[in-house]
Order: structure tokens, then C-alpha cells, then sequence
């Protein structure tokens, strides 16, 4: 028999997908003061973490970006369910950016971008 850790089981998965896209009340338009580029990041920390020294004057807080964030989301997460499970499941090296860049096709290839939120 093959033991397999809750955090990577099937079941634990199936939970979290009925709660993650709810932490995109945490992410707001971003929009670099330098270069401008207009992007979503977290600006809420984690239970972890200490609020630190967020910039919230480049934060674009919009209510219907949040619901547009959560429907993008469970749309994902929904299109994407057997290769979220598969991956998380059984590999444990970089599964999100293989799920980003290669089983979904929506990110630029892992070399040149990172996803610590994933």
C-alpha cells in the first residue's frame, strides 16, 4: 500500500479547492510606480506574517476587480481540477509553476517567472 500525506492527498485537495479562490480578496491592482506595468498582488499578509512596510498608495482597491478575480479563479480551478490534484499530488518540485506555464499555458515558462502565491 502506498501511503500518500494528507496535505498531498486527494481528499485535502478537493477541500482547499472550495475555499482558495476566496483569498482573492487579499490581491489588488498593483500598479508599479517606475514602469507603470499594472499587475494583482497580495497586499493582506499571511497568518505567518507581520504586515511589514506595504506601499498601499500603488494598490488600486476596486471591489468588482475582487469578484472578477474570484470568477477567473473558480474558472480555473474548475477547468483545471485533474491536473491541480495530479500535480500536487505526486510531484513536489515546482508543481505550480508546471501548472502554470506547462499544463495550463497561461504563464511565461518558469525561467523567467515565479509563483510563490500558487
Amino acid at each position: 500500500m502506498n501511503n500518500i500525506s494528507y496535505a498531498r492527498s486527494e481528499t485535502h485537495l478537493l477541500e482547499l479547492f472550495e475555499t482558495i479562490c476566496s483569498n482573492m480578496d487579499d490581491y489588488a491592482l498593483y500598479v508599479d510606480p517606475e514602469t507603470k506595468k499594472r499587475t494583482y498582488m497580495r497586499f493582506a499578509p499571511r497568518d505567518s506574517e507581520k504586515l511589514g512596510s506595504v506601499d498601499f498608495k500603488n494598490f488600486k482597491f476596486d471591489p468588482e476587480n475582487s469578484k472578477s478575480l474570484k470568477f477567473v479563479c473558480e474558472g480555473i480551478v474548475e477547468e483545471y481540477e485533474d491536473e491541480i490534484i495530479s500535480l500536487f499530488a505526486h510531484e513536489a518540485d515546482h508543481a505550480a509553476d508546471k501548472l502554470c506555464s506547462e499544463k495550463s499555458e497561461m504563464c511565461d515558462p518558469p525561467s523567467q517567472t515565479h509563483h510563490p502565491d500558487l
